[in-house]
């Protein structure tokens, strides 16, 4: 029988058993991680094929992972004894075409590089999550979405192909560079988003566009939240066409302001929003601000159109957000999204529950696409105390998302984390097909098992 080492011959990419360092078994939400077989670090699309012939035969499940930067538990082993292949060092930019604006990557190339790379060539790849140093592997397995969804949508509107390796051992190509495509069943679309329970993605085409020229960045200040998706509704309503429209709360942010050492621009009220307009003609961009602050003239406290500087810090405490908390204390971090114009509504309600359940929450997100980021704060709680407080309280919360007509998950995924609240709020008939799927390209229930649903 085939053994580990003789498919990954480069012992500094093999780890197994006893061996398997302790990066592997830690994870913010789930705890007690039981100990896998091995950990494998492939570099081609033939040795991830070969690693999963190899579960295969030794009847192992297989779990695939990249920068492990993912929040609801999808790359972390539930059972013990598992194959986990970490597809972080397949990470090249193999090629870019520019009759086709099509770029040519493998899963574990960083979304931020990716950015410095087409803008370094005149090009754009808009999708933005917050965590530049997330793969492009994992952002597709969650189809994330980030700060410019309002204006351009998710990973998946920008990924044409992709290469994956089949919990058989097969490949598959889904999708094509062709731009348009009504020749069967959109496997592609199937794969984005399933959070590695289908397939293992060793390469992927992504779509591009054309730089835009010019940017401004503009924020305002609200004494309500309520106050700040309304002037978000009118904003998007307008013709302004921002790319990316942020909202967090005062309370927010101070972790930020203390992690970075330097202030907001404005320092008055308790809701801001941060927006940015771009395109190809700075005349047009000036009207459409000024369009902007008109809209936002009769609830807004302040009003500041950032230079580029100020943009740049300003944007970077928006960033840093969950990374000064992270050095503070201890957190739940949520991504719950409902209808953008419900986007008050649930964060008002989230102050309801912080009291009834004595659990302090804080809110962020996407104020232009409905998705909320709600933190659960540990603060000084025993462990005990905040999980039972924890529990109690996001059982009320994803109640209150389904009935405002939402779901539990905009662009984290849903992993382990989120399960029981994905079940309960999907219709049963959506669950059997799912399985249904699930168990076509995956009899076996070998790749990333328990997870999702």
């Amino acid at each position: 029988m085939t053994t580990l080492d003789s498919i990954i011959t480069d012992s500094t990419r093999l780890y197994i058993g006893n061996a398997v360092p302790e990066t592997y078994y830690k994870d913010t939400y789930v705890k007690n991680i039981k100990p896998v077989h091995a950990v494998a670090l492939p570099v081609t699309h033939q040795e991830v094929q070969a690693l999963v012939q190899f579960a295969i035969d030794k009847d192992l499940k297989i779990l695939a992972r990249g920068a492990g930067t993912g929040v609801a538990g999808a790359q972390v082993p539930l059972e013990g004894n598992e194959l986990i292949i970490d597809v972080h060092l397949m990470d090249t930019i193999t090629e870019l075409d520019e009759e086709t604006l099509t770029l040519t990557v493998e899963p574990g190339v960083l979304v931020g590089d990716i950015h410095t790379y087409v803008e370094s060539k005149g090009y754009f790849y808009p999708p933005d999550p917050a965590s530049k140093h997330s793969t492009i592997g994992g952002n597709v397995a969650t189809n994330a979405g980030g700060l410019r969804a309002v204006k351009y949508g998710t990973t998946r509107q920008y990924v044409r192909e992709m290469t994956v390796v089949l919990p058989s051992g097969e490949s598959m190509t889904l999708g094509s560079k062709n731009i348009k495509d009504s020749s069967g069943y959109d496997l592609k679309d199937l794969f984005i988003g399933s959070e590695g329970t289908l397939g293992i993605t060793t390469q992927i085409k992504l779509k591009l566009i054309p730089l835009p020229k010019a940017s401004q960045s503009i924020l305002l200040a609200f004494d309500t939240v309520q106050e700040a998706t309304d002037a978000t509704l009118a904003i998007l309503t307008s013709g302004a066409d921002p790319s990316g429209v942020e909202l967090f709360e005062r309370q927010a942010l101070r972790y930020a302001e203390q992690n970075l050492g330097y202030p907001l621009k404005s320092q008055v009220g308790a809701a801001y929003l941060l927006m940015t307009l771009d395109g190809n003609d700075a005349a047009d961009l000036t009207v459409r601000a000024e369009l902007v602050e008109q809209i936002a003239k009769e609830t807004a406290l302040e009003s500041h159109v950032l230079t580029e500087e100020e943009a740049a810090k300003n944007w970077a405490l928006r960033d840093n957000i969950l990374l000064g908390l992270t050095v503070f204390t201890e957190f739940e971090l949520l991504d719950e999204v409902v209808p953008i114009n419900k986007f008050a509504e649930l964060i008002e309600s989230t102050k309801a529950m912080q009291e009834k359940h004595g659990l302090n929450v804080l809110n962020f997100g996407h104020a232009g696409d409905g998705n909320v980021h709600t933190l659960l704060m540990k603060d000084d709680l025993s462990e005990e105390e905040w999980t039972r407080r924890r529990a109690a309280l996001l059982k009320d919360l994803y109640q209150k998302v389904a009935d405002l007509g939402g779901l539990p998950s905009a662009e984290h995924g849903i992993g382990i984390v989120k399960k029981e609240y994905m079940e309960s709020m999907t219709d049963d008939i959506n669950l059997k097909y799912m399985r249904a799927i699930k168990k076509v390209f995956d009899p076996d229930n070998r790749l990333n098992h328990g997870k999702v649903f």
